[in-house]
């Protein structure tokens, strides 16, 4: 998606090897125009499948699925990272680590609002070891939901997480793949 694309090569940080910061416009400041396009290109690639739910992990993820459930009219369930009084039981769980924040997080969606009647399409903001995409998988699993496939806004095609998945035959659809964050320049793969 070459909006997105240039959007990374003009905002985005290179911090290190393996560090892409756009807190510029998708995980702190959030460019509504571009959610628009990101939910408009992920309804575009999964036309040929019915989705009933769209599910993402708070908080990155959120944007995007919202703007592709405005786009195709499906609701978006967020994993939500932490407890509160009002989502104590009656939950899917499952355990996520981290790599960028070094730290393990319980996700956990409310029964309530995942089943065995729904098609889900996963979505999240970064592609990079596939933790949190597993975490969204064993959620769905629990619910016995069909998972028709997962639309990442950025992948770090360098590291495992991707091909992993798609080892499992699970439809991948990213829309920026990085193919190297070498000597702070961000190349992408065609």
């Amino acid at each position: 998606m070459k909006l997105l694309k240039d959007k990374i090569l003009k905002e985005g940080k290179v911090l290190s090897d393996t560090v892409l910061k756009v807190d510029s416009f998708l995980n702190h400041q959030i460019d509504p125009l571009l959610m628009k396009e990101i939910g408009d290109e992920f309804a575009n690639r999964y036309t040929d499948e019915i989705i009933t739910k769209i599910l993402t992990i708070e908080s990155s993820g959120i944007a995007p699925a919202t703007m592709l459930g405005l786009t195709i009219g499906a609701p978006v369930v967020f994993a939500r990272k932490r407890k509160s009084l009002t989502l104590s039981s009656n939950l899917y769980s499952s355990k996520v680590h981290s790599f960028t924040k070094n730290e393990t997080n319980e996700i956990s969606v409310s029964k309530d609002f995942l089943s065995a009647d729904d098609n889900v399409l996963i979505i999240d903001d970064f592609l990079a070891n596939g933790e949190a995409i597993k975490g969204l998988l064993d959620i769905a699993g629990q619910a016995g939901a069909n998972v028709i496939g997962v639309g990442i806004v950025i992948e770090k095609g360098f590291q495992q997480g991707g091909a992993l998945l798609r080892e499992q035959g699970i439809r991948i659809e990213s829309l920026a793949n990085i193919k190297s964050l070498e000597n702070g320049q961000v190349e992408f793969f065609e």
